[in-house]
């Protein structure tokens, strides 16, 4: 377990490493060569999430999105709840694009009451011409706040209410169907249930995109957990989900065995079982709007 989790780190390292020789390398290229056009791969994916995950996407410089993300109960709960469609939970969540490039968004949960903070920095952006990079890199950080009443004997500190995730997003889209990417995670709890639970999560997510119509696409996601004591007592993500684009909004349909919208829940936390019934469905919708004087898209 040790051994996975230091070549974990390492890879983290060496993928930073790596990411920042080349951006300094396409710098000075830009600098030397101003010139030389290059012409960059867009619309990777249709949205800013996978199906729970997020993806390599940011929002445009001045562009708000709001994000209603809602998921209903397990399949397998019976007529008696509608087969869940009587139980829901719901996550509400505004997105800001600083630039280009950095996005920075807040989200509310009603799954332990939890509030959730992230930013994202696209490092590195696809191209067909001129000096050609393979792939899109985005570096993506958030911090979730559970604001569960605590039991008046517990002493934790304000410390333990905390979940740190960090993410390398690498994508590639191959062709105007098909999109890939690879999500090396590390979530950190400061606060666990018990003593044999890890603070220190390590996770490699995987999904893709496949564009079915011009306005449709079938998504895939799952998150594998490295050996160890979540591994163990935890199930992988698997989440399933449909895009419609209708103009200014993006529909998302899904199915998944994570009833959590944050990486605080969808990484370490999932029970469901697909062969089991265990499948929450919902739905995201996201709506933009431009901010700087644009019309609205």
């Amino acid at each position: 377990m040790n051994l996975f989790k230091t070549s974990f780190v390492i890879c983290f390292a060496l993928l930073l490493s790596a990411t920042g020789r080349a951006q300094d390398d396409l710098m000075a290229l830009a600098e030397a060569q101003d010139s030389v056009q290059v012409n960059q791969v867009s619309g990777t994916f249709k949205a800013t999430r996978l199906v729970n995950g997020h993806t390599v996407e940011t929002n445009g410089g001045g562009t708000l999105l709001f994000l209603i993300s809602h998921r209903f109960g397990t399949l397998n709960s019976g007529a008696y709840n509608f087969f869940g469609l009587d139980q829901a939970t719901i996550r509400l969540g505004l997105e800001y694009g600083l630039t280009d490039k950095l996005t920075i968004g807040v989200g509310r949960s009603s799954l332990e009451k939890t509030y959730d903070g992230f930013a994202k920095y696209k490092l590195l952006q696809q191209t067909s011409t001129g000096t050609r990079i393979p792939l899109t890199l985005t570096l993506f950080t958030s911090t979730a706040l559970t604001s569960l009443r605590q039991d008046p004997e517990q002493q934790n500190p304000f410390s333990a209410r905390l979940t740190f995730t960090h993410q390398l997003l690498l994508a590639r889209k191959f062709n105007d169907k098909l999109s890939l990417q690879l999500s090396p995670t590390l979530v950190h709890r400061n606060l666990v249930p018990a003593r044999r639970d890890e603070n220190n999560v390590y996770a490699l997510g995987v999904g893709g995109r496949y564009k079915l119509t011009k306005r449709t696409s079938f998504n895939a996601e799952y998150y594998y957990l490295l050996p160890g004591e979540t591994a163990d007592n935890y199930r992988n993500s698997l989440s399933l989900g449909f895009d419609v684009e209708t103009g200014g909004h993006v529909f998302q349909l899904i199915f998944t065995n994570a009833q959590g919208m944050v990486e605080k829940f969808f990484i370490p936390q999932t029970t469901g079982n697909w062969a089991d019934g265990d499948i929450y469905f919902g739905f995201n919708i996201s709506r933009v709007f431009d901010l700087q004087g644009k019309d609205n898209k």
